[in-house]
C-alpha cells in the first residue's frame, strides 16, 4: 500500500457535537448541513439571513482509516483546504493551514500507527479569524463594505466573493474542495511539472522541467514522453529538491489556436516514476501582448502564433457559491455555452478560485483563451512579511500547476485594486501608505510569477493603463484595458457606450433578472414583485432594481405583470451589451477585445450574467451568439442621429464576400426593400459597407437588415431611431405549433401576423433553444428546436413573449 485516498464521507460536527451531519469530501459545510436537514436551503426565500451563525463558529470533520503497517515515510497530500484549518492524525497536529489556494504536503510519519487511525480537520470560523487578523495589522486595511457584508475577508487567502458580492450570497463557506490522500514517500516524488516553448524556423523546442522532492539521496528512474518520443533518465536525487530538465524537439509542430482561428492541437506529456504518473495536456503556440505606443495612447492586443486576435468573450465567476453544488459536468455546460456563442476568451476573475485542472483542459479543447487573474479583488490587502510569504507560495504553486495550459494567455495581478485606493477614507487620506503597500503586494505577485514561469505574459492589474500607471482606467480609454461601468453604475444611456473608444474592454455590463423558471425555484407566487423582500434579497447590487426599472422608463413602455417585467429586463440587457460590442468591434484594430461582465451566476439572483444559474440561456446569450459571430454586421448611428452606418467585421483569416439586404419594417409588419449590395472584406478587418441617411427611414418604420456570407455565416437585425416606447406597435398575432423533432426534442413553429420584436420562447422545462429573441415580420415564421437538458415524460409547455404584448394593457 502506497496511497490511502481519504476522499469520501466524513463525520461533521460542531465542536460541542450538538450539531452533526455526514459530509462528502470534497465538499462544504453548508451543503452537508442542508442535506442533513439542519439548515434550510440557503438559496430559497430569505433563508440567507438566518444562516450567518454557520460561518461564525468552528466545525470539525473526522474519518477513520487503517494502515496495516508503518514502513517508511508518509506524507499527507491536501489542497483546496478552506481556509484556516488544523489537521490532526491520532490527536497529533500535522498541519496548520491558512490558504485555500495552496497545496500542503506535511510529513505525518510520526503521527501514524499500525492498524486503526483517525484524522480530524478543525475549520476555524473565517469570520472570527479574519477579524482577529485585522486587529493584528500595523494599520487598518479597508475592504469593500458594499461588496462584502461579512467583514474583513481581505485578511484571508480564500475566495473574496465568499464574503458576499454584488451578485453573490454572503455565507463565508468552509470545507475541503480538492484532494486529500495519505501517500508513502518513495525515493522521490513529483512536486511540479512545467514546460517552456521556443519556436523558430517552423520547429518547436519544448523544455520539460520536473521538480522532485526526496527525503534522502538515491537513484530515481524517470520517464518523460511527449507525443511519440519517450526517454528514460536515471536521476540522482538528494535530500530536498532536485530539478531535472529535458528538451523535446518537434519539427513542423501542430499549433494550438483560439476558437475560430485554427485547430486546437494538443499533445500529451507524461512524466513517470515507479510510483507516480503525471500527465499534462499541452498546446504549442506563441503569445505576445502588444502595448506599443500609437497616436491614441498605447495598444492592448494579443498576438497568437504571429496573428493578432480580437478577443470576444465574458468574465467567469465561480460556478456556484457552494462548492458541493458544482460539478465538472455543470462547468462543462457553461464553458460549452461560451464557445457556442462564438466566444474565444474568458477572464477568470480575481475574486473567486484558481480553477481545477480539468477546467483549463476544457478551455484548451474548446479554444477558449483564458485571461487569468490572481485572486485579489476590489479590496486593499496586507503587505506584512507573513502575508506576502503566503502569497508568494500560493502564486508559485498555482503558476507551476497551470502554466502548461495553452489556453492561459495572460496572467493579471488583480481585479480593481488600483481603483480601490480611491474608495476608502483611509487610503484617500494617506494614499502614499496604501499605494506603497499595494505596490509591495503587486511586485511580490509579479516576481513569484516570473520565477515560476519566466516567459509568462504579465499584466499588473485590471483595469490598468500600463505598467506602474495608477490612473483612472475606468474612464481613460486610450491605453491598456478598461472597465467601463458608467452606463450601469452612473445610469448613463446605452448610447454612452459610443462615447468611449477602449483599446480592450475587460469589464462592462448591464443587469437583468434571472429567468422566471429560476425565480420560481426560490420565490413563492406572493413574492413575484420586484419590491418584495425576497426579490430584493436576491438583488445584491445597491439600487439595482431601481436602475432596471428606471431604464425601462427611459426606453420602453412599462410592462404589464411580473413575468413581462422579467422578460423586458433581459431584452434591455441584451440591447445594452449589443450596443457596446457592435460599436467597439467596429473600431478594430483600435479596440481588440470586449469581455462583458458576466458569463454565469453562482446562485439564483438578479445580475449581469448571460447564463442563468443552472446554465440556461438568457435573452442576452442568444444575442451574444449573433454579435460575437466572427463575421457580423451592425448598425452604428452617428452622434447627431442623421445617419446610420452599417459596419461589417471579419475576424477570420480569409477574404469574405457578404450580400447585405436592407429593408424597412412598418409597424404593421410589412417589409419593404430598401437596397441590397455585395461587399468584400479582407481578413481581420472592420469596414463601413454603406450608410443610410436618417431621412430615408419614415417615422413609422424600423431599419432592418439581413446578410449572408460566402463562408456560411449570416444574420439579421434591426435599428430603431429613438426609443422603443415611441413605437405604436400593433399586436403581432403570434401563434406556435409544437411537434416532436425528428432528432429528439421538440420543434416549435412560430408564426406572426404582424411585427414581432424580440420573440422569446420560454418553458419551465430546462433546455436549449436553437434560436431565441428573434424578430418576425407579418406572414413570416421561424422553426425553433427545443432540446431538454435531460429526458422528460410528456410534452413541455411553452410561453411566448414579444415586445408589444409584454406592455399591452389587459
Amino acid at each position: 500500500m502506497t496511497t490511502v485516498d481519504l476522499a469520501g464521507t466524513w463525520r461533521l460536527s460542531s465542536l460541542d457535537e450538538e450539531t452533526t451531519a455526514l459530509m462528502p469530501i470534497p465538499g462544504d459545510v453548508h451543503t452537508a448541513l442542508k442535506n442533513a436537514g439542519v439548515i434550510p436551503d440557503p438559496y430559497v426565500g430569505r433563508n440567507e439571513l438566518d444562516l450567518r451563525w454557520v460561518a461564525e463558529q468552528d466545525w470539525q470533520i473526522e474519518q477513520d482509516f487503517q494502515l496495516p503497517e508503518i514502513d517508511g515515510d508518509w506524507y499527507l497530500d491536501v489542497d483546496g483546504l478552506d481556509t484556516v484549518a488544523s489537521i490532526e492524525i491520532n490527536r497529533v497536529t500535522v498541519l496548520e493551514a491558512d490558504n485555500c489556494f495552496r497545496r500542503y504536503r506535511p510529513d505525518v510519519t510520526e503521527a501514524l500507527t499500525a492498524g486503526d487511525n483517525r484524522i480530524r480537520i478543525l475549520f476555524r470560523s473565517s469570520v472570527r479569524e479574519s477579524a482577529e487578523r485585522q486587529l493584528r495589522q500595523p494599520f487598518y486595511i479597508p475592504y469593500s463594505i458594499a461588496n462584502c457584508p461579512i467583514p474583513n475577508g481581505n485578511m484571508l487567502r480564500k475566495p473574496q466573493s465568499h464574503f458576499g458580492w454584488d451578485w453573490n450570497i454572503a455565507l463565508a463557506p468552509l470545507g475541503l474542495y480538492g484532494a486529500i490522500a495519505l501517500k508513502k514517500q518513495e525515493i522521490g516524488r513529483i512536486e511540479h511539472v512545467t514546460t517552456r516553448q521556443q519556436h523558430q524556423d517552423g520547429a518547436a523546442d519544448v523544455t520539460v522541467t520536473v521538480a522532485l522532492q526526496a527525503q534522502a539521496q538515491g537513484i530515481l528512474p524517470l520517464v518523460l514522453a511527449l507525443g511519440e518520443e519517450r526517454v528514460r533518465l536515471d536521476i540522482g536525487v538528494k535530500a530536498g529538491e532536485t530539478i531535472v530538465s529535458h528538451v523535446f524537439h518537434i519539427e513542423a509542430p501542430r499549433l494550438w489556436w483560439p476558437a475560430g482561428c485554427g485547430e486546437q492541437a494538443l499533445y500529451e506529456l507524461r512524466v513517470e516514476t515507479p510510483s507516480e504518473i503525471v500527465t499534462r495536456q499541452i498546446g504549442l503556440r506563441t503569445v505576445e501582448l502588444l502595448t506599443d505606443d500609437d497616436e491614441a495612447g498605447s495598444r492592448f492586443a494579443l498576438r497568437i502564433n504571429g496573428r493578432e486576435i480580437f478577443c470576444r468573450g465574458a468574465n467567469w465567476i465561480p460556478a456556484d457559491a457552494l462548492f458541493s453544488l458544482t460539478s465538472e459536468e455543470k462547468t462543462r455546460n457553461l464553458l460549452q455555452s461560451a464557445a457556442d456563442a462564438n466566444m474565444n476568451m474568458i477572464r477568470v476573475w480575481g475574486g473567486g478560485f484558481y480553477e481545477a485542472d480539468w477546467f483549463y483542459d476544457l478551455c484548451d479543447r474548446l479554444g477558449l483563451m483564458v485571461w487569468q487573474d490572481f485572486q485579489f479583488a476590489c479590496n486593499l490587502y496586507p503587505s506584512t512579511p507573513d502575508f506576502l510569504e503566503n502569497v508568494v507560495a500560493e502564486v508559485g504553486y498555482q503558476v507551476q500547476r497551470l502554466i502548461s495550459h495553452p489556453s492561459i494567455v495572460l496572467w493579471c495581478g488583480d481585479n480593481e485594486l488600483v481603483g480601490a485606493l480611491n474608495w476608502f477614507k483611509e487610503s484617500l487620506e494617506n494614499r502614499d501608505r496604501y499605494l506603497v503597500s499595494y505596490d509591495r503586494l503587486n511586485r511580490a505577485i509579479e516576481q513569484a510569477l516570473l520565477k515560476a514561469a519566466p516567459d509568462a505574459i504579465w499584466w499588473p492589474s485590471s483595469p490598468a493603463s500600463g505598467y506602474l500607471d495608477y490612473g483612472d482606467a475606468w474612464h481613460a480609454d486610450g491605453s491598456g484595458d478598461m472597465h467601463y461601468w458608467s452606463v450601469w453604475h452612473e445610469n448613463k444611456p446605452f448610447e454612452d457606450y459610443r462615447n468611449v473608444r477602449p483599446r480592450f474592454c475587460s469589464e462592462f455590463g448591464f443587469q437583468s433578472y434571472t429567468s422566471l423558471p429560476v425565480i420560481r425555484s426560490y420565490a413563492a407566487e406572493s413574492d413575484m414583485n420586484i419590491a418584495s423582500p425576497v426579490m430584493e434579497l436576491h438583488q445584491k447590487n445597491v439600487g439595482g432594481n431601481e436602475r432596471i426599472a428606471a431604464t425601462m422608463f427611459r426606453y420602453f413602455r412599462f410592462p404589464e405583470g411580473f413575468a413581462n417585467f422579467v422578460y423586458l429586463s433581459q431584452v434591455q440587457q441584451a440591447i445594452a451589451i449589443r450596443t457596446a460590442v457592435d460599436y467597439w468591434r467596429s473600431l478594430k484594430p483600435h479596440c481588440m477585445g470586449t469581455l462583458y461582465w458576466q458569463l454565469n451566476d453562482t446562485w439564483p439572483v438578479a445580475s449581469w450574467s448571460s447564463l442563468d444559474y443552472g446554465g440556461s440561456w438568457k435573452v442576452l446569450h442568444y444575442v451574444v451568439r449573433r454579435f460575437f459571430q466572427p463575421v457580423a454586421v451592425a448598425a452604428i448611428p452617428s452622434a447627431d442621429g442623421t445617419e446610420i452606418r452599417l459596419s461589417l467585421v471579419n475576424d477570420t483569416l480569409d477574404d469574405v464576400t457578404v450580400t447585405l439586404t436592407l429593408s424597412l419594417l412598418t409597424l404593421a409588419g410589412e417589409r419593404r426593400n430598401l437596397r441590397s449590395l455585395d461587399a468584400v472584406i479582407s481578413p481581420d478587418a472592420a469596414v463601413t459597407v454603406t450608410t443610410v441617411e436618417a431621412n430615408e427611414i419614415p417615422a413609422d418604420c424600423l431599419l432592418a437588415w439581413s446578410f449572408t456570407a460566402n463562408n456560411g455565416m449570416g444574420g439579421e437585425g434591426h435599428h430603431v431611431a429613438g426609443t422603443y416606447k415611441a413605437l405604436d406597435l400593433l399586436p403581432a398575432g403570434l401563434a406556435a405549433n409544437v411537434t416532436p423533432a425528428p432528432t429528439g426534442g421538440f420543434d416549435i413553429l412560430v408564426q406572426a401576423d404582424g411585427l414581432a420584436l424580440f420573440v422569446m420562447i420560454e418553458s419551465d422545462t430546462p433546455g436549449r433553444y436553437s434560436d431565441n429573441a428573434f424578430d418576425l415580420a407579418a406572414g413570416e415564421s421561424r422553426r425553433i428546436t427545443f432540446t431538454p437538458s435531460s429526458p422528460i415524460d410528456g410534452d413541455p409547455s411553452f410561453r411566448i413573449y414579444d415586445l408589444q404584448s409584454c406592455s399591452a394593457a389587459g
